[in-house]
C-alpha cells in the first residue's frame, strides 16, 4: 500500500516567506507605504486574500498594489483572472512594473495617491 502525502496550502507561512524575499521594487515601495507613512493609511504587504497573496493591500481604500517583475510578462491571463476575482471582491488593483517603481517611485506614489482619493 502506497503512502500519500496531503499538503495543505498555508497562506500565512507563504506570505512570511515572500516578505523575507521581497524584490528591490517591493522594498522601495514598502518604505513609502509602511507605518501609515502614506497619507495615514494602513497598508499590509504580502497579504493573503482568498486564494491569492497580494503585494500590498489597503483595506480602508479597498486597494491592491502589485509590483510586477519579468515573471509576469508571460502570465497576463493569470494576472487578469486574479485581478477580476479581486475586483469582484470589491478591490481596485494597481499594477506597476518593477522598473517603473525603481525608476520613478514618486510617480508611482502619486498614482497611488490619485487612486486612493478619487472616486471609484
Amino acid at each position: 500500500m502506497g503512502v500519500s502525502i496531503i499538503m495543505t496550502w498555508n497562506p500565512n507561512k507563504l506570505a512570511r516567506k515572500l516578505r523575507k524575499n521581497s524584490s528591490d521594487a517591493e522594498r522601495l515601495l514598502w518604505k513609502k507605504l509602511k507605518s501609515k507613512r502614506f497619507e495615514g493609511l494602513k497598508f499590509r504587504r504580502q497579504q493573503p486574500i482568498g486564494k491569492y497573496i497580494v503585494d500590498f493591500a489597503c483595506f480602508v481604500k479597498s486597494l491592491i498594489i502589485e509590483a510586477d517583475g519579468g515573471q509576469h510578462a508571460g502570465d497576463s491571463a493569470k494576472d487578469q483572472q486574479r485581478d477580476e476575482w479581486l475586483k469582484g471582491e470589491g478591490f481596485r488593483v494597481l499594477r506597476f512594473w518593477n522598473n517603473e517603481v525603481l525608476g520613478n517611485i514618486e510617480g508611482v506614489v502619486e498614482s497611488v495617491r490619485n487612486h486612493c482619493f478619487s472616486s471609484p
